[in-house]
């Protein structure tokens, strides 16, 4: 079981941060957008309440992205060695982040609790057995916890506003 804060932060250590609970959820995204724009076979990103996302140290420069939804990203990267930490997506706004796993100090701390998009995996990829895997999106209710789901209907009334 990890402990938290968790804390993380880019290659070369200008920027640092903290995530205070657990994650929503994990995502390993397999989808052709996340592949080129990581330059990657997948990603895996910690959804979570952006209040429960510290900067400890530097700063991040915000880059505006386009999506593969339409709605755009915010990437949150260092302004010296230009590592992406986390998103905002278009439809949670600022209100929640998608950490970069990779990013934290202890990645093995927040496994993925599910694959998506695996239509457009790469081939040679092999997922776990015991892991979740849809081939495109999947119903949260089917795979969230109760406590993760009463985390994000009390986020969404503060979205609402």
């Amino acid at each position: 079981m990890s402990r938290y804060p968790l804390t993380g932060g880019c290659t070369c250590r200008f920027v640092r941060y903290e995530v205070s609970e657990k994650p929503l959820f994990v995502h390993c995204c397999h989808c052709t957008w996340c592949q080129r724009e990581t330059g990657s076979a997948f990603v895996i990103n910690a959804m979570i309440e952006s209040d429960r996302v510290k900067v400890t140290g530097g700063e991040v420069e915000v880059v505006d992205t386009p999506s593969r939804s339409g709605k755009g990203q915010k990437i949150s990267r260092c302004p010296k060695c230009h590592i992406a930490l986390w998103s905002n997506y278009g439809g949670g706004g600022d209100a929640v982040r998608f950490v970069r796993v990779g990013t934290l100090d202890d990645a093995n701390a927040c496994p993925p609790d599910i694959h998506i998009f695996t239509s457009t995996k790469q081939e040679w990829v092999v997922l776990p057995e015991g892991t979740p895997a849809v081939a495109e999106f999947y119903d949260r209710k089917a795979y969230w916890s109760p406590e993760a789901l009463a985390r994000r209907e009390a986020l969404l009334k503060t979205i609402s506003r």
